[in-house]
């Protein structure tokens, strides 16, 4: 039986972080542009937004997650003017072109990081909080798992991978103790090991969430097809067309500010006597990162690492 058979049964559970906020800065309401949302997830997005565009409007959806992708399905099927899509947004473009689609006319979401449902599903290994392989594939058609990274890479690679992607101080520490109690099967004799191997800590948080984070990453690639997906889209925007990317920690904001801010002035050499590079193609509309609102973190305590930052396309 596949993960995926097993989670059958299994309710599925998201909440939408930010919903309202995210989709107002699309500006849609009774839009006949097209739309695309990234990470399609629970929907949530997805749904307020083709509630907003007309009929004439179009909104194209991806995600890997077959988990994600059924329910979605089932939850928007009311909606005839939407495409969704079971494929990696980092190939956006030949997917558009597919669809016959040249240009993004109304914008495009970002909603990264992985759901509420894939990190409380038992069996799909995202979490320390309960006993599961190794896994914390988004897509399970894809073979390389968090099993590969923990028991085949080397201890120099595991410790960058803990620092770079977990942030994680003590990760030469971890990485260590992990190469020492190879093979290591299960999120539970992970956890244990990586326990074991810091000073304790009063923190509030958990002293295997850091690492379980930079394995994430690593798994499915999080960082580069976000920053790669992120030049693409800039060039498949059309005039006017709005970028708006949700994310929850530091390295994935770093990238989207980074990015925008690039993309908003002239990228040519200062000392460059004529511009060459075109001119800014974007204008950010918020400085600041847009953060969730109080009730909203009352009613959902993850929203609180929420961050969001919108461009337009000029």
């Amino acid at each position: 039986m596949t993960p995926n058979q097993n989670n059958k049964n299994i309710e599925f559970k998201h909440y939408t972080v930010m919903k309202n906020e995210v989709v107002d800065s699309l500006h849609c309401e009774n839009s006949d542009k097209i739309f695309v949302d990234c990470t399609l997830g629970g929907g949530g997005h997805s749904e307020e937004i083709l509630k907003r565009i007309s009929s004439k409007g179009r909104l194209i959806a991806f995600d890997v997650d077959e988990d994600a992708i059924e329910h979605a399905s089932s939850r928007l099927k009311r909606f005839k003017n939407i495409s969704i899509i079971k494929g990696s947004y980092a190939q956006i473009d030949s997917h558009l072109k597919k669809l016959n689609i040249n240009k993004i006319t109304g914008g495009v979401i970002f909603d990264l990081g992985a759901s509420y449902h894939q990190l409380t599903s038992g069996n799909r290994g995202f979490s320390f909080m309960k006993d599961a392989p190794l896994d914390m594939r988004f897509d399970q058609n894809q073979e390389f798992r968090a099993w590969d990274i923990v028991n085949k890479y080397n201890e120099k690679d595991l410790a960058n991978i803990f620092f770079m992607y977990g942030e994680e101080r003590f990760s030469k520490r971890i990485a260590h103790a992990i190469v020492q109690k190879r093979p290591i099967n299960t999120t539970k004799e992970l956890n244990e090991i990586i326990i074991k191997s810091i000073p304790y800590s009063k923190s509030k948080i958990h002293p295997a969430t850091r690492v379980f984070q930079a394995l994430r990453i690593e798994v499915n690639h999080e960082l580069l097809n976000f920053e790669n997906t992120l030049l693409k889209v800039i060039n498949l925007t059309d005039v006017d067309a709005i970028i708006s990317v949700l994310s929850f920690h530091s390295l994935e904001d770093r990238i989207a500010k980074q990015i925008l801010k690039k993309y908003s002035s002239c990228r040519c050499d200062k000392y460059a006597p004529t511009c060459t590079c075109g001119g800014k193609l974007l204008e950010i509309i918020n400085k600041k990162p847009i953060v969730a609102s109080e009730e909203e973190i009352k009613i959902n305590p993850p929203s609180r690492s929420a961050k969001l930052r919108i461009a337009k396309r000029v």
